[in-house]
């Protein structure tokens, strides 16, 4: 039986390896792996265009790990945006563009950024050097879909609920924070489109009310 690849994306962006194929995929700009062995090195992404796509898509197929470019896959949405992707505008156009005006008013644009400069904005926000870059925020000030990290435990919230993260889906939900302060995982410019109306897909496992 073959091993499952290390193409499971935690919300810290760690790449995994997982029987759990997850809700969603998407890539980081090209290939990575080495498709020979189909195991990465070092490297963790091809170029800045981080994407989340949705897993069917005009009847194409694909070989994982082939010679294309490196296939991830997310427990769902909230978790891929949390690692700093951003969705697809080939496969997922409308969900796209909904980003693409709310990751523009949440920044207090009023022109939508092309997806080459979202990707600048969040590649700057998603790493600091190799490592995952956290924020600090106040948890009251965070929208549904926002990912924080309490102690070595990811948690995603929901309007009034605390969602516990795992690679097979989320855990049964404790009641959220009203306030203090947060270790947020989900970059902030992210975190400003979900709090100007940009709503990802969740796993079948979340309570989020």
């Amino acid at each position: 039986m073959r091993s499952p690849l290390q193409n499971r994306v935690t919300p810290s962006g760690e790449l995994v390896a997982a029987d759990a194929r997850g809700t969603v995929f998407g890539n980081r700009g090209g290939r990575f792996h080495d498709p020979a062995t189909r195991t990465v090195g070092r490297r963790r992404w091809a170029s800045r265009q981080w994407i989340v796509c949705v897993l069917e898509f005009r009847n194409r197929r694909r070989a994982v790990w082939g010679d294309g470019y490196t296939e991830l896959f997310f427990l769902d949405e909230v978790t891929a945006l949390a690692a700093g992707h951003r969705p697809c505008f080939e496969c997922r156009r409308s969900d796209a563009v909904s980003f693409a005006e709310a990751f523009a008013a949440g920044s207090g644009r009023t022109m939508r950024l092309r997806a080459p400069e979202m990707d600048a904005v969040l590649h700057a926000q998603r790493l600091d050097g190799r490592a995952k870059r956290r924020h600090a925020a106040d948890v009251a000030a965070l929208p549904a879909g926002a990912v924080i990290e309490i102690g070595e435990q990811a948690f995603a919230l929901g309007e009034d609920r605390l969602l516990p993260w795992s690679l097979g889906g989320y855990g049964p939900s404790l009641p959220r924070p009203a306030g203090g302060p947060a270790v947020v995982v989900t970059p902030p410019a992210t975190i400003a489109a979900l709090a100007a109306g940009y709503r990802p897909i969740w796993h079948p496992s979340a309570t989020v009310a």
